[in-house]
């Protein structure tokens, strides 16, 4: 297969998949869900609908071995198993998303609709709070930073400058939104 950049950014990722049965490259899964979805596509089904779409200039592109590419279903559980954060850091570095002196950072948190599980009648299903994230986006290029997680104890007020200390940025400018002005947290930065 020849190496396409966006192949070759995946390509560092361990691959936890076990070996019996392994047919293809992680890192070809993995490309080809970053460009289905990035096309529009919205779920694995849809994905799966793209890939029959696109198939024979996707493997003229790729050049797979045995011109076969992997199904959705090869792709899904490619994805439960490997890391979220490291997929995210191998997309960062392959955009060049690294925030430039002087440019300008919004910050602003915001719960996941829906992740939220209230206590149900089914025993095998724990209650948990909602996902919240704390998420930077890049105002002058339009590009969004990794989330990074809220843990459920707490909230976005006192999540904000473990987030910030994480970012290792100087020279930026952060702009927040009311509810991280305040001045308990102002005094404790």
């Amino acid at each position: 297969m020849s190496q396409i950049a966006i192949v070759e950014a995946f390509a560092e990722l361990e691959d936890c998949r076990r070996q019996a049965g392994r047919r293809h490259q992680q890192s070809l899964c993995l490309a080809l869900f970053t460009l289905s979805v990035a096309a529009g596509n919205r779920g694995f089904l849809a994905i799966g609908d793209w890939l029959k779409s696109y198939h024979d200039e996707l493997v003229e592109l790729f050049k797979p071995e045995k011109n076969r590419l992997p199904s959705y279903s090869t792709i899904r559980r490619t994805l439960l198993r490997i890391s979220v954060k490291k997929y995210s850091d191998c997309l960062s570095r392959f955009f060049g998303i690294e925030p430039i002196e002087s440019e300008t950072i919004a910050v602003d948190g915001k719960v996941l609709r829906g992740s939220y599980e209230a206590i149900s009648d089914n025993p095998d299903v724990d209650s948990h709070p909602a996902i919240m994230l704390v998420s930077a986006y890049i105002v002058e290029r339009g590009l969004i930073l990794e989330p990074y997680q809220v843990d459920s104890k707490t909230n976005e007020i006192t999540a904000l400058p473990e987030f910030i200390k994480n970012l290792a940025l100087k020279g930026v400018v952060f702009a927040f939104d009311a509810i991280s002005t305040q001045k308990k947290l102002l005094k404790s930065s």
